[in-house]
């Protein structure tokens, strides 16, 4: 699927940034906030409503206001589709008047909506996608993409694999962007570090019966099991790859792994699993607190994606209050002046190229007997530097980005 730009638009929105006609005033007085994620697929219980709910929260302790200007808050769902995500910005922005966008899971919906913003001058932050592409081929100096990127999961949890002992792989995939990106980006991590990859399969988005899959995992001779997936996807692999007793003969490792989803299966069947993760729940006292309002909300503990739509709603809130403006270009020029420090980041840079510069943890599934009891899930191995996880400025394919 192709997402393009319009480089003259982009390049006098560059020349512009700090300077529109728009800066240093609030649009029709009411900043306008829209929200578009999947809200009833298989992301949905990692994002959707209880995001939703993450942002209203983030509003409410902002104080439903900026300089007595009133915000406004859109929610809808894209059904992991590009073409519906892509109309209903276009609509918001057109006729909704909308100010910031933030983008859920799906990554093709997240390009395909940060295509959009671009075009319309207005800035889209993506809190769910996981996408390299948002910050390289289809960059924008628009686009924020705030919580994790494939390549960052891919360099943590990849290479302590291969370090570890985990040599051969397999992938199971899901087919589309994120599943492509995902795979693609740990595979060669994996060779980098001297291991090899057997062989992968594509699987549908939402697909019900694994077995299939499973088989040919079991018969490709390999020993680690990568899930390219995430969400209903990943829980249904790995209910199938126990069901068929792949984890006696291979271990399996989550490249997108959610708390929930460990809750979901239980440690007897995730134990041991390495997953890299930008956030959970009780990393801190503050995260601890923070967490116990979402858990009043949403009945659960709250997933990293949804900590990180309240953490970008209340830093781009700030950044209105303090430059007077919802202007696009000025909002993210504050963006990228002012590190963000809350509950879900510390000392966030937003780089050159729109990529959050945020540490990530490698994290350990304890076993049954490890566990002290209901969402007491993982051990702590190491704490992941961005730099080491997103790579240098230098790296970026990303065409605004001066080179050296």
């Amino acid at each position: 699927m192709k997402h393009p730009f319009l480089w003259a638009t982009v390049v006098g929105a560059l020349a512009a940034m700090g300077s529109s006609a728009s800066a240093n005033t609030i649009s029709d007085d009411t900043i306008r906030i829209g929200f578009i994620t999947d809200m009833s697929g298989v992301y949905a219980d990692y994002d959707g409503p209880g995001g939703a709910e993450a942002i209203r929260l983030a509003i409410a302790d902002a104080g439903g206001a900026i300089d007595g200007k009133k915000i406004e808050f859109f929610v809808a769902d894209h059904q992991n589709k590009a073409d519906i995500a892509s109309a209903k910005a276009r609509e918001w922005f057109d006729s909704g008047k909308l100010d910031v966008l933030l983008g859920g899971t799906n990554s093709a919906a997240s390009l395909a909506m940060s295509a959009v913003a671009a075009e319309k001058n207005k800035l889209f932050i993506s809190t769910g996608a996981g996408s390299s592409a948002l910050v390289n081929e289809h960059c924008s100096p628009f686009t924020i993409q705030y919580t994790y990127s494939t390549s960052a999961l891919a360099a943590g949890t990849g290479a302590a694999v291969v370090k570890n002992g985990g040599k051969k792989w397999f992938f199971i995939t899901t087919d589309y962007t994120f599943g492509h990106a995902l795979e693609k980006e740990t595979s060669e991590v994996v060779k980098k570090a001297g291991g090899e990859v057997a062989g992968t399969v594509r699987v549908p988005l939402g697909a019900a019966d694994f077995s299939s899959f499973i088989l040919q995992a079991q018969s490709s001779g390999a020993k680690i099991l990568g899930l390219a997936n995430a969400g209903g996807d990943f829980v249904n692999a790995v209910k199938t790859a126990a069901d068929f007793g792949l984890n006696k003969t291979m271990n399996m490792v989550g490249l997108t792994v959610f708390m929930l989803d460990i809750h979901t299966l239980g440690l007897a069947a995730t134990q041991g699993m390495y997953f890299t993760s930008p956030w959970y729940w009780n990393q801190s006292e503050e995260a601890s607190k923070w967490s116990a309002r979402m858990e009043e909300k949403i009945k659960r503990k709250p997933s990293y994606i949804q900590a990180s739509d309240y953490s970008a709603v209340q830093a781009y809130l700030k950044g209105v209050a303090e430059t007077k403006t919802d202007d696009g270009a000025t909002i993210m020029k504050w963006f990228k002046a002012n590190p963000v420090n809350d509950f879900f980041v510390k000392n966030g840079v937003v780089r050159e190229d729109g990529r959050m510069m945020n540490a990530m943890t490698l994290l350990q599934v304890k076993t049954p007997a490890e566990s002290s009891g209901p969402w007491d899930y993982h051990k702590t191995i190491d704490t992941l530097a961005p730099e080491a996880l997103y790579g240098s400025l230098s790296e970026s394919t990303c065409k605004f980005v001066a080179k050296s």
